[in-house]
C-alpha cells in the first residue's frame, strides 16, 4: 500500500486519462458493443476508487476535497463486488458526466502538493 498521497492522486489522474483516451470520440453504441473496452474502463474506475479509498484512510482532509469521494469509492465497490449487476449505461454515464469533474479536482490537488 502506498503511503504517499501524491502517488495515489497520480494513480487517479492516470486512470482518468486512460478512460478519456479509451472513450474519446466514441458513441454509446460503440462502448456497449465492445467487451474489451468496457472491461478496460471498469478496471480504471476500480483503480480510481481504490486509490481514493487508500487516500481517505491516509489523509482524509485531502480526500474530502474531491467532491464525490464517497460515491466514487462506492462505485468502485459496486464494480468489484457487484460485478454481475454492473449496468453498462451507468458506467457510460459516469464517463461522460462525472469523470471530467473528478479529473479536474485530482489535477488541482496535485498542483497544490509539493513533491516528496
Amino acid at each position: 500500500m502506498s503511503h504517499d498521497p501524491r502517488k495515489l492522486l497520480e494513480d487517479m489522474r492516470l486512470a482518468c486519462e486512460r478512460v478519456q483516451r479509451f472513450t474519446n470520440g466514441l458513441a454509446w453504441e460503440e462502448y456497449e458493443s465492445n467487451e474489451m473496452l468496457r472491461a478496460a474502463v471498469e478496471r480504471q474506475f476500480e483503480i480510481m476508487g481504490e486509490a481514493l479509498s487508500r487516500l481517505l484512510k491516509l489523509n482524509a482532509s485531502v480526500a474530502s476535497k474531491i467532491s464525490e469521494h464517497r460515491r466514487i469509492i462506492g462505485f468502485r465497490n459496486i464494480l468489484i463486488h457487484g460485478y454481475d449487476a454492473v449496468d453498462d449505461a451507468i458506467v457510460w454515464d459516469v464517463v461522460k458526466k462525472n469523470l471530467p469533474t473528478f479529473h479536474r479536482e485530482v489535477e488541482a490537488l496535485l498542483a497544490t502538493m509539493v513533491p516528496s
